[in-house]
């Protein structure tokens, strides 16, 4: 149940135009502020299009949302469709291994796959063309044993078709997806017993396998060229169809007019979404429209720990806005008195590192620490190298005061309990 990101990652990762334009497309459809709410289509394209996730996409599609980085990936790594490690460069094969294709036949496939591809799950073949893994129940029971591969279900098949279907597209070859073994779709393999009206042979494939061999590249990455971009829930900017048109824009003072003295407005949105310029070197994925936050997202980005914005590690309402000096120290002790300092790890956010850094710099006791003004909060939020701004975020000075009166906290109850650390 381990997810972790992996060990070789790639410098960068930049959507192609065709796919930024469609993620610029799919964050319109959620209202200012929420796009966020767009993450897992946007991871899920980029891994369309890389065939995998790795740190670069991830954190590309956070800045793009103005998301903090630990938020994308709570999503890609909660997520099991999400593969964060590289996958065949032709084909990830999902063998299906529940109940239904595993009384059908699941396990030979599963071991065509460790024969012909690698003997174990996510790993990738010598050649570099194939990975494989098992999943849970597909939804094509009547149709067992089945893989999906990409966006397509290859149904009814044996040890002997399935390598056959590697081989194909071993060999370059894009296989009819659908059953494998002639059938129409699920109907009986003795004949229709009912809706024997129905008449199959007006198209040579079911529904879903046609739409493939109209496709007529299923197998490949996505790279944003397949279907044209445009945004179905609204306009070509993305607008909602049925929001009230914007009132026509007032003339700014001295905005240039033309040749007829009217004020220059600019061109009407044309009826369909066009691809964006590709990225420029350096620019990554991002919009050419910050979103809400991206701003101070980016002078964050390259660092994988997220800190707190600065609002929020403010120090006490009442400190001044200039910078606390040497003067705002707290009084300090050489050592703790009669040798018996206080269980500062009974503070809330303050671990043993805390605890001992707290010691070096002179402080030992709750009511030390309950007795912080807040101008000398802020000296101490800004000299815990490593850990600013945890005085004021997790509140010490009020905890301090409640311990050093003799009275409990939940916090300290559980330290004391042995529940933590």
């Amino acid at each position: 149940m381990l997810r972790r990101l992996h060990h070789d990652q790639p410098e960068s990762f930049a959507f192609t135009p065709a796919n930024q334009a469609w993620a610029e497309a799919q964050i319109t459809k959620y209202p200012e502020g929420r796009q966020a709410s767009a993450i897992i289509p946007l991871l899920w394209r980029a891994q369309e299009q890389e065939g995998w996730l790795s740190r670069p996409a991830i954190e590309g599609v956070a800045d793009m949302l103005g998301m903090p980085y630990i938020r994308a990936l709570e999503v890609a790594t909660f997520y099991f469709m999400f593969q964060l490690q590289p996958v065949g460069s032709i084909a990830h094969v999902q063998v299906c291994g529940t109940t239904s294709c595993m009384i059908m036949g699941a396990e030979g496939l599963i071991s065509v796959c460790q024969r012909k591809i690698a003997e174990r799950a996510h790993e990738v073949s010598g050649d570099g063309k194939f990975s494989w893994e098992e999943v849970e129940c597909l939804g094509a029971c009547t149709n067992a044993p089945m893989v999906q591969i990409g966006k397509d279900y290859y149904e009814d098949l044996t040890e002997e078709s399935f390598e056959k279907l590697l081989d194909d597209l071993s060999a370059g070859k894009v296989p009819v997806p659908g059953p494998q073994n002639g059938r129409f779709a699920s109907e009986p393999k003795s004949g229709l017993t009912s809706l024997k009206d129905f008449d199959s042979g007006k198209t040579q494939y079911n529904a879903s396998a046609q739409l493939a061999v109209d496709i007529g590249e299923t197998v490949k990455r996505i790279d944003g060229t397949e279907v044209p971009l445009k945004a179905p829930w609204g306009d070509a900017g993305g607008r909602p169809a049925n929001a009230p048109k914007a009132p026509e824009p007032k003339p700014a003072a001295g905005k240039p007019a033309d040749a007829t003295g009217a004020t220059v407005q600019e061109a009407p949105a044309t009826p369909t979404a066009k691809p964006a310029a590709a990225p420029t070197e350096g620019t990554g994925i991002k919009p050419s429209t910050p979103l809400p936050g991206q701003e101070e997202l980016a002078s964050r980005k390259g660092s994988w720990k997220y800190e707190a914005p600065a609002a929020e590690a403010a120090p006490a309402a009442e400190a001044s806005a200039a910078a606390p000096t040497d003067a705002d120290k707290p009084a300090t002790l050489d050592a703790a008195r009669d040798g018996q300092p206080d269980d500062l790890k009974q503070i809330k956010g303050v671990g043993p590192k805390l605890e001992a850094m707290l010691n070096d710099m002179g402080f030992y006791h709750f009511d030390q620490i309950a007795s912080w003004t807040a101008r000398e909060i802020a000296w101490v939020d800004e000299n815990l190298t490593g850990f600013k701004g945890r005085v004021s975020r997790d509140t010490w000075v009020d905890q301090a005061k409640k311990l050093a009166a003799g009275e409990e906290t939940e916090f300290s109850s559980r330290v004391k309990k042995g529940d933590v650390y």
